[in-house]
């Protein structure tokens, strides 16, 4: 069902963009038609007040002197001789007033050697009378010129950059919103395939483990391996490696159904300093090595889930542990300020790289050290602190300390 509403979404949000796009080459191909006609009629106006202004007023037109033959040439019929500086005098004077602001240039119709004359190339930038332009003759005028506009097009087209801005970059939203949509269903396929993965991993490990750890329970009962301390010794590294294993396997499954619609927290009132120094006391057990100073006020408490939250810690503390090329020491200290709480767990291990702290949250990231080879683990820990951590709207943060070490800073907003 997802994936249907998926499917119609981005089809009719692909079919909007297309129709908008569609709409908008119709407006501006519509502008420029407009534009173009605009164009024209102001340069009949402006070609008429010349045609005038060069006959004194003494000839009466009994038509328009002014005739547009193609797209950007036009004749003037002038009934009266006349001299071409003056021609162009006026010809400057009137596009000047008429805000016609493109280049032009014009030729005048010699009666005596039956030829057009070639005038003067008009620039706004620059002169440029050796440009060859073709000027064919009319056929029933005499007292005549003509002019062309050989950059009407491009003219016209910097008038209306608004709108070819405005169709880019619509064009570039719609590329944008096929590619984010290609890569959208790419990463949904990917993400149901590593669940799938994730679930046929962890279903055809656990058949196995459940028969290795029946089978090395019924070997603890036998008499033969009660009498014999090392088979009690192998029998008990089969038990709780295999225990380790289905510890891993069940931590998998938890991370992939956190991805497919999270974990459901329960938050309730948590005194902190009881709640962490029971968790440092079960680890201790299992590490007499261990250190551990607890700087906590026996006031400060908080609210989270109570089952997810010493998951947390003990993750903290068990990476403190397996990282570290000595005795290890933790200190953990709570600072409490306006913005909320500050809780900080700071270790004496062989620290991070810099360059790989921003990605020690990852699934199944693991630093590649001589240590993390040693330790086993999928990478999934620090992975599932962080996404506990985001579901109480939390921040967490890590920092290498000036001497040895790291510091994992949990922060609770107030």
């Amino acid at each position: 069902m997802e994936i249907k509403k998926l499917n119609i979404i981005i089809t009719l949000g692909f079919v909007a963009i297309i129709g908008i796009l569609i709409a908008q080459l119709l407006w501006t191909r519509q502008a420029y038609n407009l534009e173009d006609k605009k164009f024209n009629q102001t340069v009949n106006i402006a070609l008429l007040e010349v045609a005038e202004k060069m006959s004194g007023g003494k000839t009466s037109f009994t038509e328009s002197p002014v005739q547009n033959i193609s797209n950007d040439y036009y004749v003037v019929n002038i009934n009266n001789e006349f001299h071409p500086a003056i021609l162009e005098h006026y010809l400057k004077t009137e596009f000047t007033r008429f805000q016609i602001n493109t280049d032009y240039v014009y030729a005048l119709y010699n009666c005596h050697t039956d030829q057009m004359i070639y005038g003067k190339y008009i620039s706004k930038h620059q002169e440029s009378p050796d440009k060859a332009i073709k000027f064919p003759k009319h056929k029933n005028l005499v007292y005549y010129f003509s002019i062309r506009f050989p950059d009407k097009t491009t003219y016209l087209i910097s008038s209306l950059r608004f709108w070819y801005v405005l169709t880019f970059a619509l064009i570039i939203i719609l590329l944008v919103y096929v590619y984010s949509i290609y890569t959208i269903i790419q990463q949904k396929k990917f993400s149901e395939l590593q669940r799938d993965f994730i679930n046929n991993m962890t279903h055809e490990f656990k058949t196995p483990l459940s028969s290795i750890l029946l089978a090395s329970e019924a070997l603890t009962k036998q008499e033969t391996v009660k009498e014999n301390p090392k088979l009690q010794t192998y029998t008990s590294i089969i038990t709780d490696q295999s225990h380790k294993l289905n510890s891993h396997i069940e931590k998998i499954l938890n991370i992939a159904k956190n991805d497919a619609s999270g974990l459901s927290l329960k938050p309730q009132r948590i005194v902190l300093l009881p709640f962490i120094q029971e968790i440092v006391d079960t680890i201790k057990q299992k590490n007499e090595n261990l250190s551990a100073q607890i700087d906590i006020d026996d006031t400060i408490s908080i609210l989270a889930d109570e089952f997810h939250f010493a998951n947390i810690i003990y993750n903290i503390l068990d990476n403190s542990i397996k990282y570290c090329e000595t005795k290890p020491s933790i200190v953990i200290s709570a600072l409490k300020d306006s913005k909320g709480l500050h809780l900080k767990f700071k270790d004496n291990g062989m620290g991070i790289p810099a360059k790989n702290i921003p990605h020690i949250f990852d699934k199944f990231y693991r630093v590649n050290t001589k240590k993390s080879d040693e330790v086993n683990g999928f990478g999934l820990g620090l992975f599932y602190v962080k996404k506990i951590v985001q579901q109480h709207n939390w921040k967490i943060s890590v920092e290498n300390n000036s001497d040895k070490g790291i510091t994992i800073t949990l922060f609770l907003p107030s």
